[in-house]
């Protein structure tokens, strides 16, 4: 067998072309060409078109992917540098609660002079800190309890009727990072 007839018999059996010279004549165009050949460069058309859809569809999709890719590696960048963030923050937060017992008790001595700078020091440490992020959790006496935002230690009797169930104490201050609590208040409550 020649590849001339491997290659006749396909495009028989794919387009149905006629076997006899009769039905040739009789599907030539008026261009010139046979009815054949514009069933082939119709298949051919038709296929170019499929592939191009194809290749369209292919490119459409890996372009989706590398968008959903960059978002992906641009958000998990932020949030490393948010836990790096965290993590000096929350080392640093024991120097900020040391600085404001250390504020209180200054605040009871007489030397003003001291106070003060002790008062510019601290604001500026703190307005550093929040400057990276930094917020304090509001929690106050007499608040209700909510243990999504604050970390109940002990309960003791309320001094009034009013406390019951809720915040006598607060012992130690929480504070968040963006929404992220990163440490919560610690209180005492009233039973």
């Amino acid at each position: 067998m020649s590849t001339d007839k491997t290659e006749k018999e396909i495009l028989e059996n794919d387009i149905n072309l006629p076997t006899n010279e009769n039905e040739t004549e009789e599907n030539t165009s008026e261009n010139g060409t046979s009815g054949v050949e514009n069933a082939v460069e119709l298949s051919i058309e038709q296929q170019l078109e499929a592939d191009l859809a194809n290749e369209k569809d292919k490119h459409l999709r890996l372009f989706a992917e590398f968008e959903n890719y960059k978002r992906r590696t641009t958000k998990e960048r932020i949030e490393s540098f948010r836990t790096a963030n965290q993590e000096v923050l929350q080392a640093m937060l024991p120097v900020l609660d040391d600085f404001d017992r250390a504020l209180n008790e200054i605040s009871k001595s007489e030397d003003k002079a001291l106070l003060l700078g002790v008062e510019l020091i601290h604001e500026k440490f703190k307005s550093t800190l929040v400057s990276k992020g930094l917020e304090e959790v509001e929690v106050r006496k007499g608040d209700a309890f909510n243990a999504d935002y604050a970390e109940a230690i002990t309960q003791i009797p309320a001094p009034s009727e009013d406390l019951k169930g809720k915040i006598v104490d607060v012992l130690e201050k929480g504070y968040k990072l963006g929404d992220k609590i990163i440490r919560y208040p610690k209180v005492v409550l009233g039973n």
